[in-house]
């Protein structure tokens, strides 16, 4: 039975408030499209429904799946989806000509193209082709510059959105807080440590960004009140990297091989769950945890977009 564990500004320490299960992924992804819903909805009697293009090059299957989950999410919100699918040798030329094409159209508000593209694409070009205020994916250097400076104009990568996100449904006080997260991506690390620094709620933390380099890893993280892992690599994280009571969100999703499993694979994180659960007061699992809050971030990301997009009085 893990706890909900809190940090009390004043004392400086942390305590249990209750007994609490797992840090629920999809509890809690249910709740933010309940509340994109009712958005959505509103949006559409005011004439207004938010439409969400995504782009896929080549043949992924991991991507085809997770824009199956996305197109999925758009029907249920009632929100207008568009799948561009080009084939794997499409030049960059080409693919730039798509994203100016949606950039332009009044019936998208989001424009997305799915990673991993084909070597020969330039993903930075790509990012940079995407009109900022169509950037859901929060990628753009204008959106990167507006989650540094503080800006809520701008669009917050989805998936440290949604970690943010769990740390607040479930009581998780981050001020003052020692956060550490492993990986310095720009689709995780770099901008989960800007939300987790900023200003106000769900931030106000001491940030130590780690990564595959750091000088005595297991140290710097068994450091941390809340451990952030997104270094990709399968079960990286060990009971040697937690202190006890510390809270762990897991953002690794990766497929290793299982002879014993269906589909001859089985998903696990970049935490050893077995092992670190019994000394974390609470962690998300895998999957389930950090997972379906990607694409519930993403789609009230849409929402947004359509809001600021189309005028104050969009849904306002």
């Amino acid at each position: 039975m893990f706890s909900n564990p809190v940090l009390d500004p004043g004392a400086g320490v942390w305590f249990s408030m209750r007994p609490m299960q797992l840090i629920d992924g999809k509890a809690v992804s249910a709740r933010v499209l309940e509340e994109c819903k009712g958005q959505v909805d509103e949006l559409v009697n005011k004439g207004c429904r938010p439409g969400l293009a995504v782009v896929l090059v080549g043949d992924d299957a991991a991507s085809r799946a997770y824009i199956r989950s996305k197109e999925r999410a758009c029907n249920e919100l009632g929100i207008h989806s568009v799948k561009l699918e080009l084939p794997v040798e499409t030049a960059q030329e080409e693919l730039l000509a798509a994203i100016a094409s949606l950039n332009v159209d009044a019936d998208i508000d989001g424009i997305l193209v799915q990673s991993p593209t084909p070597g020969h694409i330039d993903e930075g070009a790509v990012v940079r082709t995407i009109d900022p205020a169509k950037d859901v994916d929060g990628f753009h250097p204008e959106n990167v510059a507006k989650l540094v400076l503080e800006d809520p104009g701008g669009f917050i990568p989805c998936t440290p959105l949604g970690c943010q996100r769990l740390l607040g449904d479930y009581g998780i006080n981050t001020k003052g807080a020692h956060v550490v997260i492993v990986g310095r991506s720009m689709i995780v690390g770099k901008p989960m440590a800007m939300l987790m620094m900023a200003k106000g709620m769900l931030g106000d933390a001491t940030v130590t960004v780690a990564h595959s380099r750091t000088v005595d890893l297991p140290a710097v993280c068994r450091s941390a009140d809340i451990l952030i892992a997104a270094v990709g690599r399968p079960e990286f994280i060990g009971s040697e990297h937690i202190k006890e009571g510390a809270v762990v969100i897991d953002v690794g999703i990766n497929r290793v091989k299982d002879e014993g499993a269906k589909r001859g694979y089985r998903l696990v994180g970049d935490v050893n769950f077995d092992a670190v659960s019994e000394r974390c007061k609470a962690i998300t699992p895998v999957p389930g945890g950090v997972g379906p809050m990607t694409i519930a971030m993403l789609m009230s990301n849409t929402v947004k977009a359509c809001r600021q997009r189309r005028g104050s009085g969009a849904g306002d």
